[in-house]
C-alpha cells in the first residue's frame, strides 16, 4: 500500500494538536492519525510518585522502535493496535486503539522530527511554532483541565525538563521541517495541506 505520511512536530502547547485535529475533522476516517504521546514507554517498574518526576521530553522517553514498526505495518496495509497513554497516572493504560491503514497518515508529537528513522518515513514534515509564553499558558490550562495536574507540579516539570529539553531537542528540529507554521490555526497552511491531502485521496500524488 502506497501511503503518504505527514509528520507534525512542535513544542508543547504550540498548536500542533489543533492543526492535526482540524485535518482529522476535515477528512474523518479517510485519514489515520497516530499520536507519538501514546508511545511513551510503559513504566510499571516504578511507583506513581517517581513517575511524576521522569523526563518525558527526552527522545529516550518514547518507544520509537514500536512506532516505526507500526508505521511500516500500516504502509503494508496492516491494521495495528496502538497503545494508549494515560497522562493522569503517567503510564500506559491497558487499552489499545486500532489504527487502520489509509492513503494519508499523520504522526503528531513534540519529537517526531528528532528521530531520523521517523523523518525518513515522512513525505511531508511540518513544524508548528508559537511564542514561549503562549505555549506554557496553553500547557497549564490543558494539564489542569484534562490531565488532573496542579499548577505547582506543572511549573516544576516545565522548568526542570520541558523547557530545557525543548531548546535541546525540539526547537532544533524546526530546521528539518519542510513547512514551518506559526499557529495551529493558520488557515493558509491548513488550506495548503488540505489541498495536498485531497489530491492524494482523489488518486493524485
Amino acid at each position: 500500500m502506497s501511503s503518504m505520511i505527514i509528520g507534525v512536530a512542535g513544542g508543547t502547547g504550540s498548536g500542533k494538536s489543533t492543526f492535526t485535529d482540524r485535518l482529522k475533522r476535515e477528512f474523518g476516517d479517510r485519514i489515520s492519525v497516530i499520536y507519538y504521546d501514546n508511545y511513551y514507554r510503559r513504566r510499571d517498574d516504578i511507583p506513581f510518585e517517581e513517575r511524576k518526576n521522569l523526563n518525558y521530553d527526552h527522545p529516550d522517553a518514547f518507544e520509537t522502535d514500536l512506532l516505526v514498526e507500526h508505521l511500516a505495518a500500516l504502509k503494508h496495509g496492516e491494521t495495528v493496535e496502538c497503545p494508549v497513554y494515560d497522562f493522569t497516572v503517567h503510564n500506559r493504560s491497558d487499552k489499545t486503539v486500532l489504527i487502520k491503514p489509509s492513503d494519508v497518515m499523520i504522526v503528531e508529537g513534540i519529537l517526531v522530527l528528532s528521530e531520523k528513522r521517523l523523518r525518513d518515513m515522512f513525505d511531508i514534515k511540518i513544524y508548528v511554532e508559537a511564542d514561549a509564553d503562549e505555549r506554557i499558558l496553553r500547557r497549564v490550562i490543558r494539564d489542569v483541565k484534562e490531565r488532573g495536574r496542579d499548577v505547582e507540579g506543572i511549573a516544576r516539570q516545565y522548568l526542570s525538563t520541558v523547557k530545557p529539553m525543548h531548546y535541546m531537542y525540539v526547537e532544533p528540529t524546526k530546521a528539518l521541517a519542510d513547512i514551518v507554521i506559526n499557529s495551529g490555526k493558520n488557515d493558509v497552511a491548513f488550506d495548503m495541506i488540505r489541498l495536498k491531502i485531497n489530491d492524494i485521496l482523489s488518486g493524485g500524488r
